[in-house]
């Protein structure tokens, strides 16, 4: 059975991936010393650890066959005190991963990015603090890509994602959240598009990478196209008898290009269409 570290195991994406891997692989998790998750599934072998040396230490003595790197920490708009937290969780943790690479006898290490990184459609054009340091991020792993040149290594960068049992306070979450309490919802703006992407697709693609042998690199995970955020509103009010409350804070046009990274191969986004958001809000 193939061995898989996962990071970020109790995040959105990564508990996820967790559940539908360990039907097929022995999952790994990294966890906080006083963590209860995932302690009743067979197939999930979980690394509890006090602090980074200590991490250092457990997970090199095991032999593993890929890294899904999920772990982040995400601020929007950073102040002085997010500072270490943001450093230590999108810089420093991941490090001592791609440190003991070589050690966990791993062949393919895959990591999440964010669009972010390139806002706008431009290269290093960075939104925050966050996507500078998810940005230095893969530096570092291009750092190890030349020194470790007998592991596969795959950078995802993925536009924003929606989904079931999505705890975040992401627009399609926030709607989702309101509606279910009848409660009025501000957006930015009428003229808000948004590319988004349902985690069941980006879950689709990491069974690609597992089992195909894709080249070293940087991919694009994200929806062939944008929604307007509005007319997803109005999908709703003209279909459901339970209508959506919403108020616009303005008519800016508000649309993010991607830095076109190249595609991955066989994969498409397929439950990412506009009936699927309002599936997800609604039921």
């Amino acid at each position: 059975m193939k061995k898989i570290l996962l990071t970020g195991s109790t995040g959105f994406i990564g508990s996820t991936l967790v559940k539908a891997l360990s039907k097929k692989y022995l999952i790994y998790v990294i966890l906080r010393k006083k963590s209860k998750k995932f302690s009743k599934n067979r197939n999930i072998v979980r690394i509890k650890y006090k602090n980074l040396k200590n991490l250092s230490n457990k997970i090199r003595k095991f032999k593993i066959n890929t890294v899904i790197h999920c772990a982040t920490h995400y601020v929007k708009n950073h102040n002085f005190a997010d500072i270490k937290k943001l450093s230590d969780s999108n810089i420093l943790f991941g490090n001592i991963i791609l440190e003991n690479l070589k050690k966990m006898g791993v062949k393919k290490f895959i990591n999440f990015s964010t669009v972010w990184e390139n806002y706008d459609g431009k290269k290093g054009n960075y939104f925050n603090l966050y996507s500078a340091y998810k940005a230095s991020f893969v530096n570092i792993i291009n750092y190890y890509k030349k020194k470790l040149n007998n592991i596969k290594f795959i950078n995802l960068a993925i536009s924003d994602t929606f989904g079931q049992n999505d705890k975040r306070k992401k627009i399609i979450n926030v709607l989702k959240v309101n509606y279910k309490k009848n409660q009025e919802t501000k957006v930015v703006s009428k003229n808000l598009h948004m590319n988004l992407l349902n985690v069941e697709d980006v879950k689709n693609a990491i069974y690609l990478i597992l089992e195909r042998n894709y080249k070293s690199g940087e991919y694009l995970l994200e929806n062939n196209k944008s929604y307007k955020i509005f007319n997803i509103v109005k999908n709703i009010n003209n279909n459901k008898d339970k209508k959506i409350k919403v108020k616009w804070l303005s008519n800016k046009f508000l649309k993010e290009k991607s830095y076109k990274f190249k595609v991955l191969k066989g994969w498409k986004p397929v439950n990412s269409k506009i009936e699927d958001i309002v599936r997800i809000i609604t039921e």
